[in-house]
């Protein structure tokens, strides 16, 4: 019987209580679980961290690595940045040779693809950083952003110039499936399993689509 440690995390205490992103987590789990996993299958447990992807100091992600290995289940996160934003971290986890991973939105990745994906992750989410502070750089020397109206007007436009770039880059994509009859459902999903982020480098829901489209 195929067994699963399932891990989940979540950046902040506020969405750990309130099961903001574990929802989202939970539903690609589930839907893996339902469409591409052996039956009859076996969830030997569920680890979650409330930690940033940038830390590597996370307990449970290490308990459920451990039973993972220990038993020969395989560890299934919804997405790989759930397991690490850093490619090193996630690079030291993919090379535990006892430890068979699985990630949700990609059922058919292997390890070596899994890598790629991650290195082509963390230079998307530096183009973004950079872009942004390329956008904000006029507002440096001229005191805090927030210091008087004129700044804020000025940081409110530079985050908009941000996001209509991104809303530009995506909508190749948006568009076609939108002309297609997908549903703003549909597109985010889609958009998510291509590994392609929000311009803040999250991930896609039916609302930030409409907002994009909105943009356009």
């Amino acid at each position: 019987m195929k067994q699963f440690v399932v891990y989940f995390r979540v950046s902040t205490r506020r969405q750990g209580d309130s099961g903001l992103g574990l929802d989202a987590q939970r539903r690609d789990i589930d839907l893996y679980l339902d469409t591409y996993a052996e039956v009859p299958f076996e969830v030997l447990g569920e680890f979650t961290d409330i930690e940033s992807g940038a830390n590597g100091d996370r307990p449970e992600l290490w308990k459920a690595i451990e039973l993972a290995e220990k038993t020969g289940a395989t560890l299934l996160v919804a997405k790989l940045d759930r397991l690490s934003r850093k490619v090193s971290f996630i690079s030291t986890v993919m090379d535990r040779k006892r430890l068979s991973l699985t990630v949700a939105t990609m059922p058919h990745a292997d390890k070596f693809q899994l890598h790629i994906y991650a290195a082509l992750a963390e230079q998307e989410r530096e183009f973004i950083s950079l872009r942004t502070k390329q956008a904000l750089a006029p507002l440096k020397g001229t005191g805090k952003l927030g210091g008087n109206r004129g700044n804020i007007d000025k940081a409110n436009k530079a985050a908009r110039a941000v996001a209509n770039a991104h809303a530009a880059k995506v909508m190749d994509t948006i568009r076609p499936l939108r002309d297609a009859g997908r549903t703003l459902q549909q597109i985010a999903d889609t958009l998510n399993r291509s590994g392609v982020t929000t311009s803040r480098g999250g991930k896609w829901y039916p609302t930030t689509v409409k907002n994009v489209l909105a943009r356009a």
